[in-house]
């Protein structure tokens, strides 16, 4: 594992830049609407990770630019994303989505991450992917295309990653619920079994069979990283901050090239 962490924390910068970069300067599709959508339930994991780690002192500096450059973009898509609703029913999920994200915003930027305000971060941040999630659906049933679906599916991957990153940091800080444990195995069963989907589609090219290779070598690093012993609490987060990050940056750029296929 530790072979891997200097070209991870080189990535992780990377990545910041990624998702918080051009993405939102196109011109808005269908398609590259559901990516954004898609991205949005990410970031509702992400932020809540990156507002444990600092809380936790996990990649302090680099998780703190994380959450501000993470907070920034889920403002600007959500405004991109309420203008190009193209029903009444998408546009109303993202005018309630717009009001669950002042509550949220308000968490993760309103005072210093303490165990206390964490608590109502993991209840916010869910309440926020579940509006994320039905705007993405909904933008993928509209479309109606078999690109929609491949877009939606590897971009929901992006928050899986996060997902179980958040949940660890939960736990490390002492934060736990009832369904924690069966959500980590869930997302990570949905996670192994989205991949085999994507791995098989039609219109996969060379470079995204190549990209989903990776994507999978990353995911084992991931696993073992979460089952770390014999190591330091410290490292074993920092390996999970890290890798997390790596899944994240190979799925978008998956997602990206199922989007730019469609155009």
């Amino acid at each position: 594992m530790k072979r891997y962490l200097t070209s991870c924390c080189l990535l992780l910068c990377c990545v910041v830049g990624l998702v918080g970069g051009t993405a939102f300067a196109e011109t808005m599709t269908i398609h590259s609407a559901i990516n954004k959508a898609g991205r949005q339930r990410m970031l509702s994991q992400r932020m809540a990770k990156a507002y444990c780690q600092v809380g936790l002192g996990v990649e302090t500096e680099r998780s703190k630019k994380i959450l501000e450059e993470s907070v920034a973009l889920f403002d600007r898509q959500l405004t991109d994303l309420k203008s190009f609703a193209p029903t009444p029913e998408i546009k109303d999920t993202y005018d309630r989505l717009g009001q669950t994200w002042i509550v949220y915003k308000q968490l993760l930027t309103g005072s210093k991450p303490n165990p206390e305000n964490a608590k109502k971060i993991a209840s916010a941040s869910e309440h926020v992917l579940t509006l994320a999630q039905q705007g993405t659906v909904q933008l993928e049933k509209h479309s109606g295309t078999a690109a929609g679906k491949l877009i939606n599916v590897a971009g929901r991957q992006r928050m899986l990653s996060q997902r179980i990153a958040k949940a660890s940091m939960f736990r490390a800080w002492g934060i736990t619920f009832p369904q924690m444990a069966q959500e980590l195995d869930s997302s990570a069963r949905e996670f192994a079994a989205a991949q085999e989907l994507l791995t098989v589609a039609p219109q996969n090219t060379p470079v995204i069979r190549s990209e989903l290779q990776l994507a999978g070598s990353q995911w084992l690093f991931f696993e073992e990283a979460l089952k770390q012993t014999g190591v330091s609490r410290a490292e074993r987060l920092r390996n999970i901050a890290t890798t997390s990050e790596r899944i994240l940056q190979v799925m978008d750029t998956v997602t990206g090239m199922y989007e730019g296929m469609a155009r």
